[in-house]
């Protein structure tokens, strides 16, 4: 007769080991956010720009110290002149942004809900994002005269062509089967709008804000040099003339305010709206 011995298989130090290996695991998300993180970077710019002026590095004339670009921010904002043009730069980026929301909206839903919509909007809209915006400046001067609406309708162009592309795009891209779904659940056309359509496009949408927030800014600088009397545009123009960097600068440094404000802004509003995806950013 003959005897196997069997060994017995030993798995208790694996069982031991792998809640440690579990613990040790290294993690390939970003991490916790950081407070503020987004005035880190500018704050280092604005460090090193007030070193290397204390330092005598940077030429006074071409580049102000800060402190001297915010001593003569005072000064334009005491005389009443930086307040008005802000005002006014305000107002104008407004209404050309509330236009351009309201058009890029209104065009993308019809375009991506409808094939008849799509045939007759979408190739228009991408002809127009072909053509360079600046360049429809002298077109709209003949059209809308030399005034206030001109400068708005720019700006509304500008605004609504990435809201559309975006929106559009995130139209496109939801999953058929959450359509088939809806059709077996007999949605109505509203309900599937609401339930279906509106959550699955608003990761897009809020990209094409965001853009569109940007582009307001972008193109205002422009637009304020073209037979303005007020804003931040004609105040950069008018202190080019006279070689007044400082003044040049304080334009400057509000528009990038402005648009870190703004952008900040449909950031935390998405953060909210959007509050049940599980992404990288939370």
């Amino acid at each position: 007769m003959t005897t196997t011995a069997t060994t017995p298989i030993v798995s208790a130090p694996a069982q031991q080991n792998s809640p440690a290996r579990r613990g040790k695991r290294r993690s390939l998300a970003p991490g916790e956010r950081l407070p503020a993180s987004r005035l880190v970077g500018p704050g280092l710019v604005l460090a090193l720009w007030a070193a290397a002026s204390a330092a005598g590095q940077l030429d006074p004339a071409a580049i102000p110290a800060p402190w001297t670009v915010l001593r003569t921010a005072g000064q334009l904002w005491s005389d009443g002149t930086l307040s008005t043009d802000v005002l006014t730069s305000l107002e104008r980026a407004g209404y050309g942004f509330a236009l351009g929301l309201t058009a890029g909206v209104v065009l993308a839903l019809a375009a991506g809900l409808s094939r008849v919509g799509e045939a007759l909007i979408d190739g228009t809209v991408q002809l127009n994002r072909a053509i360079p915006t600046l360049g429809l400046i002298p077109l709209f001067i003949l059209w809308l005269g030399i005034g206030e609406t001109f400068k708005i309708a720019i700006i509304a162009i500008v605004v609504y062509i990435p809201i559309y592309l975006n929106l559009h795009a995130a139209l496109s891209g939801i999953d058929h089967r959450f359509v088939e779904l809806a059709e077996v659940q007999g949605l109505s056309r509203v309900r599937f709008v609401r339930q279906i359509v509106i959550p699955g496009a608003l990761p897009g949408f809020f990209v094409g804000l965001r853009l569109g927030v940007t582009g307001s800014w972008l193109s205002l600088v422009v637009l304020e040099q073209i037979n303005a009397t007020s804003g931040l545009g004609y105040l950069m123009f008018q202190a080019q003339n006279y070689g007044r960097t400082d003044i040049i600068l304080v334009g400057l440094l509000i528009y990038g305010v402005f648009g870190l404000a703004s952008d900040s802004a449909v950031r935390i509003v998405e953060r909210r709206v959007l509050s049940w995806r599980r992404t990288l950013s939370n």
